[in-house]
């Protein structure tokens, strides 16, 4: 039986550092309603509308929004995938959707053990509803970092030359 894998404490991180918290509902750059750590509202969540999450609310959503990503990756993936990349791969299909990630080629890719091509893939899921996201860009980059299993200070490092690049990646 493969190894299970859960988010890491340093993957949380990495969706909480890109995902900001918002204690009340907004529209993200996707034009989807969205609450605490990057929750999308579903339509038998109506109550969250009008919420206001404390932090340790949206923890608690945030760990069951990737208890259902962790339990999808861990039927798909591979028997390599380490939990470095585990953590990457949550980060991604967190933000892109489960089913996105099922028909990408990213996971392909993953499916094949070529791991350089799959870390290449985090680059192309860089848009929302068909426009270059600089945001985005930078979660991708820091994805491909930890995924290739870089430090978290070369990652972070990374993301601030990153984020000093004002214009370059809009």
């Amino acid at each position: 039986m493969p190894l299970l894998f859960r988010t890491s404490s340093r993957g949380l991180s990495l969706i909480k550092s890109f995902e900001d918290f918002s204690a009340v509902a907004y529209l993200c750059p996707a034009k989807v309603w969205t609450i605490g750590y990057g929750h999308v509202i579903r339509k038998n969540e109506p109550h969250l509308h009008k919420a206001t999450l404390t932090v340790s609310e949206a923890e608690a959503m945030l760990r069951d929004d990737c208890r259902t990503v962790e339990t999808y990756l861990n039927a798909v993936l591979p028997d390599w995938i380490r939990a470095h990349h585990f953590d990457a791969l949550v980060s991604f299909a967190f933000n892109v959707g489960v089913g996105a990630f099922d028909g990408s080629t990213l996971r392909v890719k993953l499916k094949a053990g070529d791991r350089l091509a799959a870390q290449a893939e985090f680059s192309k899921w860089v848009f929302a509803k068909g426009k270059r996201v600089r945001g985005l860009a930078i979660r991708r980059a820091c994805e491909q970092l930890m995924f290739a299993g870089c430090s978290d200070n070369a990652i972070e490092t990374e993301r601030r030359r990153l984020e000093s690049l004002k214009g370059l990646l809009s």
